[in-house]
């Protein structure tokens, strides 16, 4: 499971990071909120933990352009300010969960998998573009059969029709750090994808943006 955490106090930030990767975590920080925003809205990770006073940029404001942005990355907000207004603020604003500081890093951690695990009742099994349909409960798109690897890139597209979605979004995305560089990964998935897409007769395509990536459209 991939986090990111935006904290500009390098010491305290590298210190959770630090027990938080001991427990099985991958940990990106970001030190500031224009860093932390740019990273968050990238979604490639299972948790965004933002402090709130941070330099550049709030963690209110990089969770409300989160939100705006249609990105559902679970946020735990972090901060030394305890009052009740201030939790429910940013709770009705789209955070997830809240944390006093000072904190363990224990309950952080035991925050963080609470989240993934709760059940996702507002996430529809299926996608549908077009004509067709991917079914995530049965890892299936039309019907065929789709690999762990398979599934996660066609959710990407699925869930962005007619974007520009680069490699490297997807390499993060499904492959975390150890992807990077590794493009073939991807055009080989690229190819399978649409092999599967031929056969079920789909008007969709999977479209090579020269030197920028690929889309997701009908023909």
């Amino acid at each position: 499971m991939r986090i990111l955490y935006v904290e500009d106090t390098e010491f305290l930030a590298e210190a959770v990071k630090h027990n938080l990767e001991k427990q099985g975590f991958t940990v990106d920080i970001a030190g500031d909120g224009e860093e932390g925003l740019e990273r968050a809205l990238d979604d490639v990770y299972d948790c965004v933990v933002l402090d709130i006073m941070l330099p550049k940029m709030s963690g209110t404001d990089i969770l409300e352009r989160m939100r705006e942005k249609k990105v559902q990355t679970p946020v735990i907000m972090l901060s030394a300010l305890s009052e009740v207004e201030t939790k429910i603020r940013h709770l009705e604003h789209g955070a997830d969960d809240y944390l006093a500081k000072p904190f363990k890093t224990a309950e952080l951690s035991a925050r963080i998998n609470a989240l993934l695990r709760r059940p996702k009742n507002m996430e529809a099994t299926s996608i549908k573009y077009g004509d067709l349909t991917l079914d995530k409960a049965n890892a299936t798109l039309n019907g065929e059969q789709l690999t762990a690897k398979e599934m996660e890139i066609a959710v990407e597209f699925m869930k962005n029709p007619e974007t520009l979605i680069n490699k490297e979004h997807l390499l993060a995305k499904v492959w975390g750090e150890s992807g990077f560089g590794e493009d073939n990964y991807v055009e080989s998935y690229i190819s399978r994808l649409r092999k599967i897409l031929k056969k079920v007769g789909s008007r969709a395509e999977i479209a090579t943006v020269r030197g920028l990536g690929y889309k997701l459209k009908e023909k």
